[in-house]
């Protein structure tokens, strides 16, 4: 998904908000984009012991992809 079609969809997203949507929005979204930044340091403790067990990479995983997810929802917070 390129950069563009990414920024048309939270525009679609935007427009489909009410104005009193979008006051719970906005610290979602900031929530989200604070969590993206936090998140890759808690990928160092389980890199720093090796990813032996299955545990730990079920947890490394789990962490990559709530990174993921929280990069998306709060991709937009304080453009504007």
């Amino acid at each position: 998904m390129s950069s563009s079609s990414v920024n048309e969809l939270f525009a679609l997203v935007d427009d489909a908000v009410p104005s009193v949507g979008r006051t719970l929005v906005a610290p979602i979204r900031g929530v989200a984009f604070w969590t993206a930044v936090a998140l890759p340091f808690l990928y160092l403790p389980l890199l720093a012991t090796g990813l032996q067990s299955s545990a730990v990479r079920t947890a490394f995983g789990a962490l990559v992809l709530a990174n993921a997810v929280a990069l998306l929802v709060g991709h937009s917070y304080a453009r504007e």
